[in-house]
């Protein structure tokens, strides 16, 4: 039985706040990903991006993503890790995949520093591009899809809790 659960979604979803209260009602370790990043690198992820390129982010957090082995956690992910096959085929066999899809306008509200945030994406590509992109790819990885949008964290940290024990109940 998988007994992590990954969270997945674009920067300003809520993945790490939510990450941290789904790890605390459920008694659970909590990693984020980008943190593990800027630990390793002992830098931002803008500065990697901004020394190297977006792709280069990727493939560190592939790298990042496929170092995990880890039991009873919940993983808040990079935005882009779904561009990665081989890192998402790990997610999937080590854990339950979340979508925390939220909408686009939603998002923009959320997110104010688009152009500093250390966002994986080509420097010519806009937020709108971006979204549309990669809500392919989450959609595709996803196990469940919660609604980001309505509620506030608490409750879609007990949303994912309770839609994770139906599956476990049902395995």
């Amino acid at each position: 039985m998988k007994s992590n659960i990954t969270l997945i979604g674009m920067p300003g979803a809520g993945k790490s706040t939510i990450g941290i209260i789904l790890a605390k009602n459920l008694e659970l370790g909590f990693i984020d990903t980008d943190v593990l990043i800027q630990i390793y690198h002992q830098k931002t992820l803008q500065a990697i991006i901004d020394e190297s390129d977006h792709l280069q982010l990727r493939a560190i957090e592939e790298e990042v993503v496929l170092r995990l082995n880890v039991h009873n956690h919940v993983i808040a992910t990079g935005g882009s890790v779904v561009y990665s096959e081989r890192a998402m085929a790990h997610l999937q066999n080590i854990s339950h995949i979340i979508f925390l899809d939220v909408d686009f306008d939603e998002l923009k509200r959320r997110i104010h520093n688009f152009e500093s945030r250390g966002i994986a994406k080509r420097k010519d590509q806009t937020f709108a591009e971006l979204f549309e992109e990669r809500r392919i790819l989450y959609r595709r990885y996803a196990e469940i899809t919660i609604d980001g949008n309505e509620g506030d964290q608490e409750e879609l940290a007990q949303e994912i809790a309770s839609a994770i024990r139906k599956i476990r109940g049902a395995s």
